[in-house]
């Protein structure tokens, strides 16, 4: 007779068959951690990033995201600079807020919408980012050092279709949990 803990650690935990190509979630679950190692050594990267230019990593993802928009479009609004980083438009406007403090950031009203601004790197900003780019990019070369181009493009591709998966995974859990309270374990 086995334990429920057994019996948890064997119940596979997808079913999709293209997750299962050995037909257990063995590969998934190494998968799954795997990810999460990168990911967290890329937020150590982002927030060794920002703590070169006094910031922490999420600011720091913020005023680059202004950096790379506003050189493509003159000024960037905060809901560019939310959807290009995948968080919300509340949460980037606090860390907008911070960057403005630091005198990185410049907001100026938008003339085409009077209701909205446009943001802008300071001269200041501009310059630290510059001198952080001998840091970053021999940074950022280390960490897909491992990828051909080919793999690059595919993982970029993968990832983009991935974070929709993800909104609906996040949508499906709190549906799941809504409607099975009595499942929770604590």
């Amino acid at each position: 007779m086995t334990s429920r803990y057994e019996d948890s650690v064997r119940r596979a935990t997808v079913s999709k068959p293209e997750l299962m190509p050995d037909r257990t979630d063995t590969k998934f679950r190494v998968f799954v951690h795997n990810f999460l190692a990168f990911t967290a050594r890329l937020n150590d990267v982002r927030a060794g990033f920002g703590e070169q230019l006094g910031l922490s990593g999420t600011a720091y993802s913020t005023l680059i995201s202004i950096a790379h928009h506003e050189a493509q479009e003159g000024g960037v609004g905060v809901s560019r600079v939310a959807e290009h980083l995948h968080l919300s438009g509340a949460f980037v406007t606090i860390e907008v807020a911070k960057l403005v403090k630091a005198g990185l950031v410049e907001k100026r009203t938008n003339t085409k919408d009077r209701r909205r601004v446009l943001l802008t790197v300071t001269e200041r900003g501009r310059n630290l980012l510059a001198a952080l780019a001998p840091i970053q990019a021999p940074v950022n070369d280390a960490l897909f050092d491992c990828l051909t181009r080919e793999e690059f493009e595919m993982l970029a591709d993968i990832m983009e279709r991935l974070i929709p998966c993800g909104d609906h995974a996040l949508s499906l859990l709190a549906l799941l949990t809504k409607a099975h309270p009595g499942t929770r374990v604590a």
